[in-house]
C-alpha cells in the first residue's frame, strides 16, 4: 500500500539514502561529499566563534522590570540563529555542489526507471552541466533572497520577531522541497514556474519531503551525507509522483 501524502517524505528520503550508498552510485556522491565536508567544517568553525554575538544582536532590549523574560526568549532566538546558519550553509553548499547534484539526479533517475547500467564517469559530461545548473541555482537564489530578507527584517522588529522562528521553519521546509526536487525537474527541462506550480499541486507530498529533509539536514555531521540522499530521494519523488507524465516528457527530450 503506498504511503499517504503526509507520510511519503520519509520513505523517499530513506530510499534515497539507500541508493546513494549502493556501489553503482557511490562514485557520483564522493565529490559533492568532499566539497560539502570542507564547507561544513569552515562554516561551523566560524559560527562557533560568532554565535553568542549573533544571538545578542537579535535579542530585543527589555526594560528592567521585564528582564525575567530574557530567560524565556533566549532559547527562541538561539533557534532563530541556528535556523539562519543552517539556511546559509545549505544555500552555499547546494550552489557549489549543483553540477554534481544534477549529475547524481540524472543517474538516480536511470535506476528509478528500472535500468541498472551506468555509463563511465565523464568529466566532459559533468562540465557540460555546469552552466545550466548554475543558472538554475541563481534562479533559486532570486526566489529565496527576497523572502529571506523579508524574514530577516521581521527578525529585528520587537515583539513581531517572536513569530520569525516559526516562519523561518515553515519557509525552510518549503525551500527544501524546492531545492532538491528542482534537480530532476531541471534535468527534464521543466521550467522554473512550471516546477513551482507542480509542487503546489503536490503540496502535502512536497511539505512532507521538505520537512523530513530539513530535519535530517539540521543534524551536524549527518547533514553531509543527507544532502546527496535528498537529491536521490527527490528524484524518486519526481519519478513516482509524475508517473507516466514524467516518462512522456523524458521521451520528448531524448
Amino acid at each position: 500500500m503506498p504511503a499517504a501524502p503526509v507520510l511519503s517524505g520519509p520513505q523517499y528520503l530513506r530510499e534515497g539514502l539507500r541508493l546513494v550508498l549502493s556501489p553503482g552510485l557511490r562514485l557520483f556522491v564522493l565529490l559533492p561529499l568532499a566539497v560539502n565536508l570542507i564547507l561544513f567544517v569552515t562554516m561551523i568553525s566560524f559560527a562557533v566563534q560568532q554565535f553568542s554575538g549573533w544571538v545578542d544582536t537579535f535579542m530585543p532590549t527589555l526594560p528592567s522590570w521585564l528582564s525575567f523574560l530574557q530567560y524565556i526568549l533566549w532559547p527562541l532566538f538561539v533557534v532563530l540563529v541556528l535556523l539562519m546558519v543552517f539556511f546559509t550553509f545549505t544555500l552555499l553548499a547546494n550552489i557549489i555542489a549543483a553540477p554534481f547534484n544534477g549529475f547524481l539526479a540524472e543517474k538516480v533517475e536511470v535506476v528509478a526507471r528500472g535500468e541498472d547500467h551506468f555509463p563511465p564517469f565523464s568529466w566532459a559530461e559533468l562540465a557540460a552541466m555546469v552552466p545550466r545548473t548554475m543558472g538554475r541555482e541563481m534562479r533559486k537564489l532570486a526566489y529565496f533572497l527576497p523572502r529571506a530578507i523579508g524574514l530577516l527584517i521581521l527578525s529585528f522588529i520587537p515583539v513581531v520577531n517572536l513569530v520569525a522562528a516559526p516562519l523561518w521553519l515553515l519557509f525552510g521546509v518549503w525551500m527544501m522541497a524546492v531545492q532538491y526536487i528542482d534537480y530532476p525537474a531541471d534535468n527534464n527541462k521543466m521550467s522554473w514556474q512550471d516546477m513551482l506550480a507542480w509542487l503546489r499541486e503536490k503540496r502535502w507530498q512536497s511539505l512532507s519531503f521538505g520537512g523530513i529533509t530539513y530535519a535530517a539536514l539540521l543534524v551536524p555531521g549527518l547533514n553531509i551525507l543527507m544532502m546527496p540522499a535528498a537529491v536521490a530521494g527527490a528524484t524518486l519523488f519526481w519519478v513516482r509522483e509524475r508517473g507516466e507524465q514524467a516518462l512522456g516528457s523524458r521521451k520528448d527530450i531524448v
